[in-house]
């Protein structure tokens, strides 16, 4: 039989990649042998040292896929954040927790729920198809869940993330709070990235109405370590704005520690986050206090000034 492809968004994170592995063995455990793991870019830092500290080998990277073939979407549904021809491809499946942009003129299963992670959602579809889970999958699951809801400080923190953290911690035989934290400080190292990398890092294209925009998230444990690199980000942003044809472009700093994000907004409609937030940007930059979650604390507000 062909192939099942299983694949997160571009500019994969954490739960992007670790959910393509988790549904990958749920299917296995269902009966679809012929499902394959795989993603769609480079692994970040953060979720290397998840695959290294559990020793687990990382999904196949491809760069297409064959007209017709049968996919699975994880941690997406975006057309812009998946493989460029998904409208020729056959979605068995989709299991997100992102807003609906996907439209399809045949049925499939989705399942979408408003929880922090991906995995969460997973985690139910093990126990609803009576799976058993594994310590490997366990910290699978884990790991993600400790990296979208920012070891469950994020306002996108649901009470089902949390009780499935209190689980799958047992299962993975883990100390989540102090793993999460190594992991977490582990994904803010930027020392080797350049320019052009960091602003592609978690770099997503968002529709704000009639705004064309890119708001990218980079974590860290110490805003003013990258802010030493102002000029160049804002050089790269500007280059970036030009190629694209954007109205703005964002750079959400955020500060895991502290729970705060600083802001580099560049464009002709910058003075939206002004509005959107009663700041005033001050060299293009204004710290927004409490705010760590683009989905939920950033392109609402944004989309509903615009």
């Amino acid at each position: 039989m062909a192939e099942t492809y299983i694949f997160g968004h571009k500019n994969p994170d954490t739960d992007s990649i670790t959910s393509s592995l988790v549904m990958a063995n749920l299917e296995h455990e269902l009966g679809n042998e012929d499902a394959v793991s795989c993603r769609l870019g480079n692994l970040n830092k953060e979720t290397q040292y998840v695959l290294d500290y559990f020793n687990i080998d990382a999904p196949k990277l491809i760069d297409s896929i064959e007209d017709g073939s049968d996919v699975i979407l994880v941690d997406h549904n975006s057309p812009s954040e998946s493989v460029e021809n998904l409208e020729n491809l056959n979605i068995l499946k989709v299991v997100d927790h992102h807003k609906i942009s996907l439209e399809t003129s045949y049925p499939l299963f989705y399942r979408a729920e408003p929880v922090g992670c991906s995995e969460t959602i997973l985690y139910k579809l093990y126990n609803e198809n009576n799976v058993e889970i594994s310590k490997e999958i366990a910290s699978l699951m884990l790991s993600a869940i400790i990296s979208d809801t920012l070891l469950l400080k994020s306002p996108t923190t649901t009470d089902d993330d949390i009780k499935a953290v209190e689980e799958l911690a047992k299962i993975a035989d883990v100390d989540y709070e102090s793993y999460g934290l190594d992991m977490l400080k582990a994904g803010t190292d930027l020392s080797d990235f350049s320019i052009d990398e960091i602003l592609s890092l978690d770099a997503k294209q968002v529709d704000l109405k009639n705004v064309k925009s890119i708001i990218n998230q980079v974590n860290t444990a110490s805003i003013p370590d990258v802010l030493e690199m102002k000029d160049e980000l804002e050089a790269g942003i500007n280059k970036i704005i030009e190629d694209e044809n954007l109205d703005i472009f964002i750079l959400l700093i955020t500060d895991i520690i502290n729970s705060n994000s600083q802001v580099i907004v560049l464009g002709k409609d910058a003075d939206l986050v002004e509005k959107a937030y009663g700041v005033e940007l001050k060299d293009n930059t204004a710290l927004l206090k409490g705010v760590v979650s683009r989905k939920k604390q950033v392109i609402p507000i944004l989309t509903e000034n615009a």
